[in-house]
């Protein structure tokens, strides 16, 4: 029942932006954190950030400044807006909800940042 559908990846070049959305189904979003990933080839899965149910946000280290995390409680949906894109942020984008018991990933999306 629960849902997460990916959508907004893209072809894009360096320097330029993306935002990217996840809309939710089956659960009571606002009662849930909500957490993007990405998995680039070869390489481990990653936790891009988070969205808590009060709003507040974690972005990692490395994508603070270029990476924003934001939700719309009444759309189900939780962005992912990303600028300044570089080469390396090339990867599949997920979506991640944990709605116990189980952790529920979306399709993922793909980014692709080239000139």
């Amino acid at each position: 029942q629960v849902q997460l559908v990916e959508s907004g990846g893209g072809l894009v070049q360096p320097g330029g932006s993306l935002t990217l959305s996840c809309a939710a189904s089956g659960f009571t979003f606002i009662n849930y954190l909500m957490r993007w990933y990405r998995q680039a080839p070869e390489k481990e899965r990653e936790v891009v950030g988070t969205i808590y149910s009060g709003d507040s946000t974690y972005v990692a280290d490395s994508l603070k400044g270029r990476f924003t995390i934001s939700r719309d409680n009444a759309k189900s949906t939780v962005y992912l807006q990303m600028n300044s894109l570089k080469p390396e942020d090339t990867a599949v984008y997920y979506c991640n909800a944990l709605v116990d018991p189980y952790n529920y990933w979306g399709q993922g999306t793909q980014v692709t940042v080239t000139s």
